[in-house]
């Protein structure tokens, strides 16, 4: 389940040549580059679905409002939490969002979800909203240590060396382009979902050599 606002249902801004794009979810590069590891481990008969929930301009305390009906319901194997980019831009302090962010954690993990917390990406053209995002992404890799679940660090896979979000990964400065959302499902894959993926191929090829006959 992948989990959020605007940046997981891949949202794009209008460019004069496509004024009405037609959003990019990173999932659904995920979906490709997991096909893509099935291949080449030969593992057709393992099945992986990525389902979307994500809301544009959704705040992290009306995701937590939801997690319930819109994940935990569905009990899926694990959920990708990113959410905090709309709070910083009301205002939010990043204490207040990163608590949110521990409840829709600790929710999944009460359900035997696991729970994979993302940083948020940076901006490009408000050098003012950096520093709140580096704040709240510090306040996140904390949290994913002390409960020893796994952070994949999406403002370092889109951001270049100053900081800013990279120009070639945004429309709009906060937004990102296909290229971005490729390198965000890129991170994750790399991040959390080859290894969750890899530990199901073990475990059920383990389960198969102690149910063949010696």
């Amino acid at each position: 389940m992948a989990f959020g606002d605007s940046l997981t249902v891949g949202y794009r801004s209008g460019t004069p040549e496509d004024e009405w794009p037609r959003p990019t979810p990173y999932t659904r590069f995920l979906e490709d580059k997991t096909e893509e590891m099935l291949i080449r481990r030969a593992a057709a008969g393992l099945r992986v679905e990525f389902v979307n929930r994500g809301v544009v301009g959704e705040l992290t305390e009306e995701m937590v409002d939801r997690f319930g009906p819109d994940v935990v319901e569905h009990q899926p194997d694990a959920v990708i939490i990113l959410g905090g980019s709309n709070d910083l831009g009301w205002g939010v302090e990043p204490p207040f969002v990163a608590e949110n962010l521990a409840k829709m954690i600790d929710e999944a993990m009460s359900h035997g979800i696991q729970p994979i917390v993302c940083t948020v990406p940076s901006v490009l053209g408000f050098d003012e909203g950096i520093r709140p995002r580096l704040q709240l992404n510090d306040l996140i890799k904390n949290l994913s240590a002390e409960l020893g679940i796994i952070c994949v660090d999406l403002f370092s896979a889109t951001g270049d060396s100053t900081g800013r979000l990279r120009e070639e990964y945004s429309d709009d400065g906060l937004h990102l382009s296909p290229q971005g959302y490729e390198a965000m499902a890129e991170a994750i894959f790399l991040g959390a979902v080859s290894g969750i993926v890899s530990k199901h191929l073990e475990d059920a090829s383990l389960a198969s050599k102690r149910g063949s006959p010696p």
